[in-house]
């Protein structure tokens, strides 16, 4: 038996083509293809003759993903929520929906089920990696989040579980989707790729053509010794290979280069710090840094940083001529921020 197609992991083109029909069925299969992603439903004979729709209603599906558990909570702007979805198998995923100041909010995709990076602040990579989600099951996260949780959002983020550029094909296929204007339809500039700092997959990412597409990179740490501590993928790829890949990836005027840093009091924010971190933003191109209060989880390997300790490394940033901001913790009660999706309540299965 032919396996079906997932439409939610094609762009338009690509559908178009899979379906094998003439240029004249264009309109109307465009319609159905717009549909699936509206609504969730694959109902071709809603747009299509009825030989043609059953053709290609058993060729084709829209996989919606199962939400096994919602949570909320409230927070300045309006409040963060999570989702947990079931996956086909039986493991699961996690979204988040984060409100952003001025309206708006920005939907938190996962990549992966599980992670193999490794990285000591973070709850993900704890349980390793169990498998790449498909394309069709990163786009799934954001139509069912619109169609099943009436999530809105104008900003993606794939800053969830997993290493976008560790599943590349999967993410490829996934921003076709997200951008095509018959499919999610947002902005290139509106959606951002979260990355460890893989040089090989920067430039994969850059190949890809997307003139507009937001990229940020994990730093936390001043030099390589500390990195590779807290990040195994550091003894792979020293900064200075990650800062050329970088500083190679910027194509277009305004580009500003996300540099993440988890501040984690005792490990990463001593002296030297932040001249470590102007050294690579000055080899990697122009950058805003994002300072990343540690957000402990079950096994913490320190506590949470205090104003008196964010505001201290923030001036210092600023004393270097960093761009720099707080990305104020949201979800913490939920599990749901940075560094905790995937803890032990959800990943990595629901059964």
């Amino acid at each position: 038996m032919t396996e079906t197609v997932d439409i939610l992991g094609l762009g338009f083109e690509a559908f178009f083509a899979a379906s094998g029909l003439g240029a004249g069925k264009r309109r109307n299969l465009r319609a159905a293809y717009r549909a699936a992603f509206g609504d969730g439903r694959w109902e071709p004979g809603r747009y299509l003759s009825r030989a043609d729709a059953e053709a290609l209603s058993p060729r084709f599906r829209v996989g919606l993903l199962e939400p096994v558990r919602v949570a909320s909570e409230d927070g300045e702007y309006g409040p963060t929520s999570k989702a947990v979805f079931r996956l086909d198998d039986g493991l699961a995923v996690e979204s988040v929906r984060i409100p952003q100041p001025g309206g708006g909010a920005t939907l938190c995709l996962s990549s992966q089920v599980g992670c193999r990076m490794g990285c000591a602040f973070c709850e993900t990579g704890r349980a390793g990696l169990s498998r790449n989600l498909s394309a069709g099951e990163i786009v799934a996260q954001a139509v069912t989040a619109r169609v099943a949780l009436g999530w809105d959002f104008s900003n993606v983020v794939f800053m969830g579980m997993g290493e976008p550029l560790d599943n590349f094909d999967g993410l490829a296929g996934a921003l076709a989707a997200l951008f095509d204007q018959s499919a999610i339809g947002l902005a290139q500039e509106r959606v951002t790729v979260c990355t460890v700092g893989l040089p090989d997959g920067v430039a994969r990412l850059k190949g890809l053509g997307y003139r507009r597409l937001g990229l940020s990179v994990s730093l936390n740490a001043p030099d390589d010794a500390v990195r590779s501590a807290l990040m195994p993928v550091g003894r792979a790829h020293g900064l200075g290979e990650l800062a050329e890949a970088l500083a190679a990836y910027p194509s277009r005027r305004n580009f500003a280069l996300g540099v993440n840093y988890c501040l984690i009091p005792g490990v990463n924010d001593g002296p030297g710090a932040a001249d470590g971190v102007a050294a690579f933003v000055r080899a990697a191109g122009r950058a805003l840094v994002n300072v990343i209060p540690y957000n402990p989880g079950p096994a913490p390997i320190g506590r949470a940083p205090t104003e008196p300790e964010i505001d201290a490394f923030m001036a210092s940033l600023a004393e270097r001529g960093l761009e720099a901001r707080v990305r104020a913790p949201r979800g913490r009660g939920l599990a749901a921020a940075c560094g905790q999706l995937g803890g032990p309540d959800a990943a990595p299965g629901v059964r």
